[in-house]
């Protein structure tokens, strides 16, 4: 694979694993027989939804925080919901100011979730777009940190470390479901894997826009709608991302709401874990036949979130 600027390597994500070590939780995997989901397919899931913040996304933010000289103005991040909370938390653990512009979709919880680490949040836009532009004014202006959401090398290193522990835990998977949303998770363990294991990216129908990038050749400006808008709606995915999607991104599939849905509630069902839509959308691909694993296949599938009202996923 050519290099291209920006590009991470398996070395950065080494080099992100120990220097946020400590920062967050190693998360656990549980290994599932044909028959503990009912799908018929032996399958292990990592738990990132236990992660600090309900997310994986603290991984980046600590990467981003510990690589960068923190300025007096803090930290400035744009976030659909939960990488300002992560943002917000690693400030906190650093003792750093911190300013997240989240979208007027971004559901109450969350908004809450952010203000809770201490957080000034500014609720601003229609989009994750809007906010980020918004955002970036603002920096602009006081000199923050940008802690973008996905496409900065900090972040993409810090969220592949997710990848690195899966391999060490769930050694000898043949492939490996992540939810996508502007690309930074899976651009990070695609880029770990490098094609040990196929990476196939998980998006819902209403926010196509890895899989309409990959069609393209080039990241586009696609629809963002749906259940799991608020956690994977990016308009479009990041440019450092894009030619690692390209290289080791094995394919890029659809699921219909209605499959996210079910997926959050055989999580809560079997394994008594409320995941958020986003942090249920790879699952979610088995689930409605979006992907079928080949005889033989050892799948392993990332619960990536938590951050949703419980209410909603146990009363379902």
């Amino acid at each position: 694979m050519p290099a291209f600027p920006g590009m991470i390597s398996r070395s950065d994500i080494a080099a992100a694993a120990a220097r946020i070590e400590g920062y967050v939780r190693h998360t656990p995997v549980v290994c599932l027989a044909a028959a503990d989901l009912g799908l018929g397919i032996q399958m292990t899931l990592k738990l990132e939804l236990l992660q600090h913040a309900g997310s994986f996304k603290p991984r980046g933010a600590f990467n981003r925080l510990l690589s960068s000289n923190l300025p007096p103005a803090g930290v400035i991040a744009a976030s659909g919901g939960n990488h300002g909370a992560a943002v917000a938390y690693a400030a906190r653990a650093l003792g750093a100011e911190a300013e997240i512009f989240v979208p007027a979709l971004t559901p109450a919880m969350k908004v809450a979730r952010i203000a809770s680490y201490g957080a000034r949040v500014v609720q601003t836009g229609a989009t994750y777009a809007e906010a980020l532009t918004a955002s970036q004014e603002r920096q602009a202006a006081t000199g923050a940190l940008e802690v973008h959401a996905y496409d900065h090398p900090d972040v993409l290193a810090g969220q592949g470390t997710v990848g690195r522990e899966f391999e060490q835990d769930a050694p000898g998977l043949t492939h490996v479901l992540v939810a996508t949303g502007g690309g930074g998770l899976i651009g990070g363990i695609a880029t770990w894997y490098a094609g040990s294991a196929q990476v196939i990216s998980v998006e819902p129908e209403a926010c196509p826009a890895l899989h309409d990038a990959l069609r393209a050749g080039r990241p586009v400006e696609s629809p963002v709608g749906g259940l799991a808008a608020d956690s994977l709606g990016a308009r479009q995915v990041g440019g450092l991302m894009f030619p690692i999607a390209k290289a080791h991104v094995a394919a890029a599939v659809l699921v219909p709401d209605d499959a996210i849905a079910a997926a959050q509630r055989l999580i809560w069902d079997r394994l008594r874990l409320v995941a958020e839509p986003g942090g249920a959308t790879a699952l979610a691909a088995l689930l409605s036949g979006a992907f079928r694993p080949p005889e033989g296949a050892r799948v392993g599938v990332l619960v990536c979130g938590a951050n949703t009202d419980p209410a909603k996923v146990v009363a379902a």
